[in-house]
């Protein structure tokens, strides 16, 4: 059975970094666009970013342009979200999620099939 398992959050001051990781079992995801999610509490799941299957394309949020960078390794099924300068509006929980289509760099979850269970990330002021 195919699973997404986030792993890396935790809590930070503003200003700094977290690196997450995103590591998929039961299947290979090596030809799927992989995307970042958050969702703050009281609010709708956001996109942060998103990476084609290559690992030449990349989109992001406005809100975390310049800050956040997701990277991908094929080889070991793991996709990474890179966030630096870290703000407490950035606190949420992460998910990251697979989309079907390898090219596409989708916004919306709805395009996203697959979906890990989430890890908190809390950044303090």
């Amino acid at each position: 059975q195919a699973q997404l398992v986030e792993s890396g959050g935790g809590l930070v001051q503003a200003g700094g970094s977290l690196r997450l990781s995103c590591a998929a079992s039961g299947r290979t995801f090596s030809r799927n666009a992989m995307g970042w999610f958050r969702q703050a509490p009281g609010k709708e799941r956001e996109f942060v970013g998103t990476i084609s299957w290559s690992g030449r394309s990349q989109r992001y949020a406005d809100s975390v342009k310049g800050r956040f960078s997701i990277s991908r390794d094929n080889a070991k099924n793991t996709v990474y979200l890179q966030m630096n300068n870290l703000k407490p509006e950035d606190t949420a929980v992460y998910y990251c999620a697979a989309h079907s289509g390898g090219n596409l760099l989708p916004d919306s979850a709805s395009d996203y099939d697959y979906w890990g269970q989430g890890t908190q990330v809390t950044v303090s002021s």
